[in-house]
């Protein structure tokens, strides 16, 4: 039982590590342009990253050089960047929204794989039993709680900015998604690998 709470705590505070901004700012751009009415949705996108997190994690933790470590490293704010994108699209009053939520399932189990061979190298030197499995299931659980409660958090805020305080919603969802994706540019810049 220690293990397990060990290693579901370990997921957890992964996500809500305040030096790990990626997950913040990975995470608020996925939610942003959703509301409570679509929270399913949510919760199976969250739940897609967390499954590429955890495969990529068991497929590849032993296998990571210092080289791709650099290159992932450059493509995870990246990756956040693109799920900006999103918000732009899913703003617009369209009948591809439906659409755009689908094809936004593939990207974020892709961003999952990618943010997770980020943790990689880390994961091995933890994991001492020589089945990994399990522990990564605990890991992964962990971070899958955290991140719902971070979802929550910004349908809340959302909510509660668009509906109460009444600012106007293009503002709102633009003006916070164009400091991610700045604040991912300069990850991006300081993460170059050459």
């Amino acid at each position: 039982m220690d293990q397990f709470w060990f290693y579901l705590t370990l997921g957890f505070n992964h996500v809500l590590d305040i030096n790990g901004l990626d997950h913040f700012y990975f995470l608020i751009a996925l939610s942003l342009p959703l509301t409570f009415k679509e929270i399913r949705k949510l919760i199976w996108l969250v739940t897609l990253f967390t499954i590429g997190h955890t495969f990529s994690l068991f497929q590849f933790y032993k296998n990571i050089d210092k080289q791709s470590e650099l290159w992932i490293e450059f493509l995870i704010p990246i990756t956040i960047i693109l799920t900006c994108f999103s918000v732009f699209f899913m703003n617009k009053k369209s009948n591809k929204r439906k659409t755009l939520i689908f094809s936004l399932s593939f990207f974020t189990f892709f961003f999952g794989l990618i943010h997770g061979l980020g943790f990689g190298r880390y994961f091995s030197k933890i994991v001492l039993d020589v089945n990994q499995f399990q522990p990564l299931l605990e890991f992964a659980l962990g971070i899958e709680f955290a991140q719902l409660i971070i979802v929550f958090f910004v349908l809340l805020v959302n909510h509660l900015v668009l509906n109460f305080i009444k600012l106007p919603k293009k503002i709102w969802l633009y003006s916070i998604t164009l400091i991610i994706m700045f604040n991912s540019f300069n990850m991006a810049i300081s993460n170059f690998p050459l």
